[in-house]
Protein backbone atom coordinates (compact mmCIF):
# COMPACT_ATOMS: atom_id res chain seq x y z
CA UNK A 1 0.00 0.00 0.00
CA UNK A 2 1.33 3.38 -0.95
CA UNK A 3 -0.29 4.78 2.17
CA UNK A 4 2.24 2.96 4.33
CA UNK A 5 5.16 4.87 2.89
CA UNK A 6 3.51 8.11 4.04
CA UNK A 7 2.84 7.02 7.59
CA UNK A 8 4.17 9.21 10.36
CA UNK A 9 7.08 8.04 12.45
CA UNK A 10 5.11 6.72 15.41
CA UNK A 11 8.20 4.86 16.56
CA UNK A 12 11.75 5.63 15.50
CA UNK A 13 13.97 2.56 15.28
CA UNK A 14 16.82 3.94 13.17
CA UNK A 15 19.89 3.55 15.36
CA UNK A 16 21.63 6.56 13.83
CA UNK A 17 18.62 8.76 14.45
CA UNK A 18 18.32 7.59 18.04
CA UNK A 19 22.01 8.25 18.70
CA UNK A 20 22.16 11.54 16.78
CA UNK A 21 24.15 13.93 19.01
CA UNK A 22 22.13 16.87 17.74
CA UNK A 23 18.99 15.51 19.36
CA UNK A 24 20.52 14.30 22.66
CA UNK A 25 17.46 12.14 23.20
CA UNK A 26 17.04 8.45 23.92
CA UNK A 27 14.04 6.25 23.39
CA UNK A 28 13.27 5.68 27.05
CA UNK A 29 9.86 5.64 28.69
CA UNK A 30 9.10 4.50 32.20
CA UNK A 31 7.13 1.33 32.75
CA UNK A 32 4.31 3.42 34.26
CA UNK A 33 4.01 5.54 31.12
CA UNK A 34 4.00 2.51 28.83
CA UNK A 35 1.50 0.59 30.97
CA UNK A 36 -0.80 3.60 31.09
CA UNK A 37 -0.65 3.87 27.30
CA UNK A 38 -1.41 0.16 26.90
CA UNK A 39 -4.33 0.33 29.35
CA UNK A 40 -5.95 3.21 27.47
CA UNK A 41 -5.85 1.17 24.27
CA UNK A 42 -7.19 -1.90 26.06
CA UNK A 43 -10.03 0.10 27.61
CA UNK A 44 -11.29 1.07 24.17
CA UNK A 45 -10.70 -2.27 22.45
CA UNK A 46 -11.74 -4.74 25.15
CA UNK A 47 -15.44 -4.67 24.23
CA UNK A 48 -14.60 -5.64 20.65
CA UNK A 49 -12.45 -8.58 21.73
CA UNK A 50 -15.45 -9.87 23.66
CA UNK A 51 -17.56 -9.83 20.52
CA UNK A 52 -20.74 -7.87 20.13
CA UNK A 53 -22.47 -9.10 23.28
CA UNK A 54 -21.65 -5.74 24.86
CA UNK A 55 -23.38 -3.80 22.10
CA UNK A 56 -26.04 -6.40 21.26
CA UNK A 57 -27.55 -7.94 24.35
CA UNK A 58 -29.38 -10.54 22.25
CA UNK A 59 -26.05 -12.26 21.71
CA UNK A 60 -25.83 -14.54 18.68
CA UNK A 61 -29.52 -14.13 17.79
CA UNK A 62 -28.63 -11.21 15.50
CA UNK A 63 -25.05 -12.18 14.77
CA UNK A 64 -25.63 -12.90 11.10
CA UNK A 65 -27.17 -9.47 10.55
CA UNK A 66 -24.01 -7.69 11.67
CA UNK A 67 -21.48 -6.32 9.21
CA UNK A 68 -18.09 -7.99 8.69
CA UNK A 69 -16.58 -5.10 10.65
CA UNK A 70 -18.80 -5.78 13.64
CA UNK A 71 -18.26 -9.54 13.35
CA UNK A 72 -14.47 -9.28 13.18
CA UNK A 73 -12.95 -11.34 16.02
CA UNK A 74 -9.14 -11.27 15.74
CA UNK A 75 -8.64 -13.71 18.62
CA UNK A 76 -10.23 -16.42 16.46
CA UNK A 77 -7.46 -15.99 13.88
CA UNK A 78 -4.33 -18.14 14.13
CA UNK A 79 -1.45 -16.23 15.76
CA UNK A 80 1.89 -16.31 13.97
CA UNK A 81 5.27 -15.02 15.15
CA UNK A 82 6.22 -11.63 13.75
CA UNK A 83 9.16 -13.17 11.85
CA UNK A 84 6.96 -15.77 10.11
CA UNK A 85 7.98 -14.24 6.76
CA UNK A 86 11.37 -15.95 7.16
CA UNK A 87 9.73 -19.38 6.97
CA UNK A 88 10.39 -21.38 3.78
CA UNK A 89 6.68 -21.36 2.97
CA UNK A 90 4.04 -18.87 4.05
CA UNK A 91 0.92 -20.31 5.72
CA UNK A 92 -1.29 -17.77 3.90
CA UNK A 93 -1.70 -16.78 0.27
CA UNK A 94 -3.73 -14.16 -1.56
CA UNK A 95 -5.82 -11.27 -0.27
CA UNK A 96 -6.01 -10.66 3.46
CA UNK A 97 -6.55 -8.24 6.29
CA UNK A 98 -3.78 -8.64 8.85
CA UNK A 99 -3.43 -7.43 12.42
CA UNK A 100 -0.50 -6.99 14.79
CA UNK A 101 -1.29 -7.71 18.42
CA UNK A 102 0.44 -7.75 21.77
CA UNK A 103 -0.62 -9.35 25.05
CA UNK A 104 0.94 -7.32 27.87
CA UNK A 105 1.29 -9.49 30.97
CA UNK A 106 0.30 -6.58 33.19
CA UNK A 107 -3.04 -6.20 31.41
CA UNK A 108 -3.67 -9.91 31.00
CA UNK A 109 -5.40 -9.39 27.68
CA UNK A 110 -4.62 -8.41 24.11
CA UNK A 111 -4.24 -5.02 22.49
CA UNK A 112 -4.46 -4.57 18.75
CA UNK A 113 -1.62 -2.36 17.52
CA UNK A 114 -1.99 -2.31 13.72
CA UNK A 115 -4.42 -3.25 10.96
CA UNK A 116 -3.33 -3.61 7.33
CA UNK A 117 -4.52 -5.10 4.07
CA UNK A 118 -2.77 -6.90 1.24
CA UNK A 119 -3.41 -8.65 -2.05
CA UNK A 120 -0.51 -11.04 -1.32
CA UNK A 121 -0.41 -12.34 2.25
CA UNK A 122 2.73 -14.35 1.55
CA UNK A 123 4.70 -11.29 0.45
CA UNK A 124 3.32 -8.19 2.21
CA UNK A 125 5.34 -8.52 5.40
CA UNK A 126 8.66 -9.07 3.61
CA UNK A 127 11.03 -6.20 3.02
CA UNK A 128 10.56 -2.64 4.26
CA UNK A 129 7.44 -1.88 6.25
CA UNK A 130 6.81 1.14 8.48
CA UNK A 131 5.07 -1.05 11.04
CA UNK A 132 8.24 -3.14 11.42
CA UNK A 133 10.09 -0.02 12.52
CA UNK A 134 7.31 0.83 14.95
CA UNK A 135 7.49 -2.66 16.41
CA UNK A 136 11.27 -2.56 16.75
CA UNK A 137 11.11 0.69 18.69
CA UNK A 138 8.14 -0.49 20.72
CA UNK A 139 10.08 -3.59 21.75
CA UNK A 140 13.15 -1.48 22.51
CA UNK A 141 11.10 0.81 24.75
CA UNK A 142 9.58 -2.17 26.54
CA UNK A 143 12.98 -3.76 27.07
CA UNK A 144 14.46 -0.58 28.55
CA UNK A 145 11.49 -0.39 30.93
CA UNK A 146 11.91 -4.07 31.92
CA UNK A 147 8.60 -5.02 30.29
CA UNK A 148 7.99 -7.96 27.98
CA UNK A 149 5.93 -8.42 24.84
CA UNK A 150 3.95 -11.24 23.26
CA UNK A 151 3.64 -9.94 19.73
CA UNK A 152 1.79 -11.86 17.03
CA UNK A 153 0.50 -11.29 13.52
CA UNK A 154 -2.80 -12.76 12.34
CA UNK A 155 -4.29 -12.99 8.85
CA UNK A 156 -7.96 -12.84 7.94
CA UNK A 157 -8.19 -14.30 4.45
CA UNK A 158 -11.98 -14.33 4.03
CA UNK A 159 -11.90 -10.84 2.52
CA UNK A 160 -12.71 -9.29 -0.87
CA UNK A 161 -10.29 -9.81 -3.74
CA UNK A 162 -11.23 -6.37 -5.04
CA UNK A 163 -8.70 -3.87 -3.70
CA UNK A 164 -11.15 -1.01 -3.22
CA UNK A 165 -13.56 -3.18 -1.24
CA UNK A 166 -10.75 -4.64 0.85
CA UNK A 167 -9.36 -1.21 1.68
CA UNK A 168 -12.82 -0.01 2.62
CA UNK A 169 -13.06 -2.94 5.03
CA UNK A 170 -9.61 -2.13 6.42
CA UNK A 171 -10.59 1.51 7.02
CA UNK A 172 -13.80 0.47 8.75
CA UNK A 173 -11.85 -1.78 11.11
CA UNK A 174 -9.30 0.95 11.81
CA UNK A 175 -12.04 3.42 12.72
CA UNK A 176 -13.65 0.85 15.02
CA UNK A 177 -10.54 -0.47 16.81
CA UNK A 178 -8.33 2.65 16.71
CA UNK A 179 -5.02 0.73 16.50
CA UNK A 180 -2.26 3.12 17.60
CA UNK A 181 0.27 2.20 14.90
CA UNK A 182 -2.02 3.18 12.02
CA UNK A 183 -1.49 6.75 10.83
CA UNK A 184 -5.24 7.39 10.81
CA UNK A 185 -5.51 6.96 14.59
CA UNK A 186 -2.09 7.88 16.00
CA UNK A 187 -3.29 11.26 17.26
CA UNK A 188 -6.21 9.75 19.17
CA UNK A 189 -3.90 8.27 21.78
CA UNK A 190 -1.51 11.21 22.21
CA UNK A 191 1.04 8.46 22.58
CA UNK A 192 4.41 9.45 24.08
CA UNK A 193 6.11 7.40 21.37
CA UNK A 194 4.91 9.89 18.76
CA UNK A 195 6.47 12.84 20.54
CA UNK A 196 9.80 11.07 20.95
CA UNK A 197 9.89 9.94 17.33
CA UNK A 198 9.01 13.37 15.98
CA UNK A 199 11.66 15.05 18.13
CA UNK A 200 14.49 12.89 16.76
CA UNK A 201 13.58 12.82 13.08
Amino acid sequence: MNQLSRQGQLFQSNAHAINDHSSNKELFLSSDVIRSWQRKIHLHQSKFFLGNSVDHQQGSLFKNSLSPIENFLPLELTPLPINFWRWPKSPHQGAAIYVIMDRPIEIGSHILLYIGETIAADRRWKGVHDCKRYLNSYCEALSKADLTNQLSIRFWTDVPEDTRSRRSLEQGLIQRWWPPFNKETQSRWTTPFTSIANSIV
